[in-house]
């Protein structure tokens, strides 16, 4: 070698911190399951049956107007070879586990109320959940969203929170695990920074594990895609978290109203909406800050096949845009979205999946046997991640994963 030693080992080692600095900052993606949606329920409306009850009336509305796999296919576009499958697997989803992700709703889905009336609620809630998990039928993740610090609403948000928690440590004596705070409508990092000194403060005077309080972000306002300088929000706003952010969500409507676009351009699909996932795609990958879309609008007027069907329609590619675009998550609003949800979901994960299968395993054999592969590591990654979410969701079966290393 032509340098030193010492020279290659003063580049080495600042090598090694540059390597160090990225890990810290950039650790990889999240462990573990993610939903693949999140139910949002208004808090006065949340009961222990909720999720149950969700899923019996999307079970019903799926068999009184697709009775079959051919009327299935139709509704959903699906291929005719794919739609009994599809349609088999989403029907057991429904009646075993409709809702993977429930948020009860302090915030737009439940409006500003009295003191006294959001308190009660705020009681009301804290039954339900406590008697949900006692008879395990709590979803596996389920949380709060609580009103805005951008409104005026931050003293309510606090107090809600704070009652909420207090309560069921009482109720419970412990949190139960999958619990997660939304925190809404953020125009800067300084608020993010601010909940989570309020988190800090919370769990100190509850008695609870430091970093116990975990919690989503809403991207939904200009400010939080682009500060007032001009550059990107999204890493200051991750930086605010200190460790706590498990997600951000694109929050639709407020987004592109803010924006200015005319109420019926206000949609998931729209150009705009593209702009802000694939900044937030950029900004964040790698951080382990996992991705949701936003809601669909359209719900069924009534039961009629024309309304349902239009509401399946309209959510149904919406949540193909979604995937197609790397947003694995996205919300539901009402049971008819469950069927659309599940459908679009599990038609992405099984068309062409026998060649993904066959891909994986094939790379597997041949790395164990020292044989030169085509598909290049990154590339296995990202179809076993396809494989894993497929079987989270219900989609597929845990034999269809690769032996672990």
């Amino acid at each position: 070698m032509n340098l030193s030693f010492s020279a290659i080992e003063d580049l080495s080692a600042r090598i090694e911190s540059v390597r160090a600095e990225h890990a810290a900052r950039f650790p990889g993606p999240a462990a573990g399951r993610q939903p693949v949606h999140t139910v949002y329920v208004p808090a006065d409306r949340f009961s222990r049956s909720t999720p149950a009850e969700f899923g019996a009336e999307a079970l019903r509305l799926l068999n009184t107007h697709t009775p079959g796999d051919g009327s299935f296919g139709g509704a959903f576009g699906l291929d005719p070879e794919l739609a009994g499958t599809v349609r088999q697997r989403v029907a057991a989803k429904l009646a075993s586990e409709p809702v993977e992700d429930v948020r009860i709703d302090f915030e737009d889905g439940y409006g500003t109320r009295p003191d006294a009336e959001e308190d009660g609620h705020v009681a009301q809630v804290v039954e339900a959940v406590a008697t949900a998990y006692e008879a395990k039928t709590l979803p596996h993740y389920w949380g709060l969203r609580v009103k805005s610090f951008s409104d005026g609403g931050h003293e309510r948000a606090m107090r809600t929170l704070d009652v909420f928690l207090t309560a069921l440590r009482d109720r419970l004596g412990r949190l139960p695990g999958g619990f997660t705070i939304t925190f809404p409508k953020i125009i800067s990092a300084e608020q993010v920074a601010l909940f989570t000194e309020y988190l800090d403060g919370l769990e100190e005077a509850l008695g609870l594990p430091s970093g116990i309080l975990r919690f989503e972000v809403q991207i939904e306002t200009p400010g939080s895609v682009i500060d007032a300088d001009g550059r990107s929000a999204l890493r200051a706003i991750a930086d605010a978290g200190q460790g706590r952010i498990t997600a951000a969500h694109f929050g639709v409507f407020d987004y592109t109203a803010a924006l200015g676009l005319p109420p019926q351009e206000q949609r998931l699909d729209h150009p705009a909406c593209d702009f802000a996932r694939h900044l937030m795609q950029v900004t964040l990958a790698g951080t382990g800050i996992r991705l949701s879309d936003g809601s669909s609008n359209v719900v069924p007027r009534n039961d009629g096949p024309d309304e349902v069907n239009q509401t399946w329609a309209v959510h149904a590619a919406h949540v193909r845009h979604s995937l197609t675009h790397g947003f694995y998550q996205g919300w539901d609003l009402h049971p008819a979205h469950l069927p659309s949800r599940y459908a679009a979901v599990y038609a992405f994960h099984l068309d062409g999946v026998d060649s993904v299968i066959g891909r994986v395993r094939a790379w597997h054999e041949q790395a164990a046997s020292g044989s030169g592969v085509l598909d290049e590591p990154a590339t296995i990654r990202a179809l076993t991640g396809r494989l894993r979410r497929a079987v989270d969701c219900g989609a597929l079966d845990e034999s269809v994963l690769p032996p672990a290393d």
